[in-house]
């Protein structure tokens, strides 16, 4: 039953997060970075690092943020993997102790970049643990949330009518 509390969290946590509209993951690339208040840019992962295992990485600095994903796959895949690394953002993931070592991948992605400029660096290489689970999931309901029909705003006659009649939301 541990899946239930995860399951719980992940929900509230996507109920939270607004979606531009329309969604693409370009403007929610935009958005995350406003609300972080930091650049966000999105990469394509290193052939080098993506044989070896890595599909999606997250990288922190004390300035910016920086998402790699798998360049060969599907467009579709290619969202999946964004939203996933998105979700280890918007859960604060931290780095766990005796999970894979990061650095091969980050010196095949970056490697110019001095070590001690790294905040975060999460791999996306499996599901085992609990925050890869998380971010999963968390990065399937935003997906979710983001084909969800547009609700009509209130001044509009019909969402109106609904309401005062209290049958729902026309746009549904």
């Amino acid at each position: 039953m541990r899946s239930v509390p995860l399951q719980r969290r992940c929900r509230r946590l996507a109920e939270q997060v607004q979606l531009p509209q329309p969604f693409t993951i370009a403007s929610f690339r935009e958005h995350v970075a406003a609300q972080r208040g930091r650049p966000l840019y999105l990469h394509a992962l290193p052939l080098e690092v993506a044989t070896d295992g890595a599909c999606g990485l997250w990288l922190a600095t004390d300035v910016d943020d920086h998402i790699f994903y798998e360049q060969h796959t599907s467009a579709l895949h290619q969202e999946h993997i964004v939203l996933h690394e998105f979700g280890h953002m918007l859960c604060d993931h931290q780095p766990v102790a005796g999970e894979r070592d990061e650095g091969d991948a980050l010196r095949a992605v970056l490697p110019d970049l001095d070590p001690s400029v790294i905040g975060r660096l999460l791999g996306r290489t499996n599901y085992s643990t609990r925050q890869e689970r998380e971010a999963e999931l968390l990065a399937s309901l935003l997906r979710t949330k983001a084909d969800l029909p547009l609700r009509r705003e209130r001044h509009d006659p019909l969402a109106r009518l609904s309401s005062a009649l209290g049958v729902g939301d026309p746009g549904c």
